[in-house]
């Protein structure tokens, strides 16, 4: 050792933690996500895992075909009473009508549907 060099020691404390979790437990962490408006960080923190975990797991789930892929049509919850449409209702032949909302929601009616009902099936998804 040379005068004036230092030496450096470095201390490791504790072990890596890595665990193993079986898909029956990853499912089951999984279908906590919305039960009572819980978010993935409220599940995460919950089990102690980063978000990222649960993410992954999600995507391994869906490639061994445990976790389901969402099926068609979902209604949402919305908190936005009153909002005008973003495009009117044109002929049967036409377009979909697109409902913008507040929250960068679309609601797509089919082509010649009435106004009325078109306000009706807003206020009908917003009670929902």
């Amino acid at each position: 050792m040379r005068r004036g060099q230092i030496l450096r020691h470095e201390v490791i404390v504790g072990v890596e933690r890595r665990r193993f979790w079986p898909d029956e437990m990853k499912l089951s962490i999984l279908r906590e996500v919305g039960v009572g408006g819980a978010t993935v960080t409220d599940v995460a923190r919950r089990h102690d895992v980063t978000r990222q975990h649960i993410y992954q797991w999600r995507r391994q789930l869906k490639d061994k075909g445990l976790w389901p892929e969402p099926e068609g049509m979902a209604f949402l919850a919305l908190d936005a009473p009153d909002l005008p449409l973003t495009s009117e209702p044109e002929s049967a032949t036409g377009a979909p009508a697109e409902i913008g909302f507040a929250n960068g929601r679309i609601l797509r009616c089919p082509p010649g549907m009435a106004e009325a009902e078109i306000i009706q099936l807003i206020r009908l998804v917003e009670t929902a």
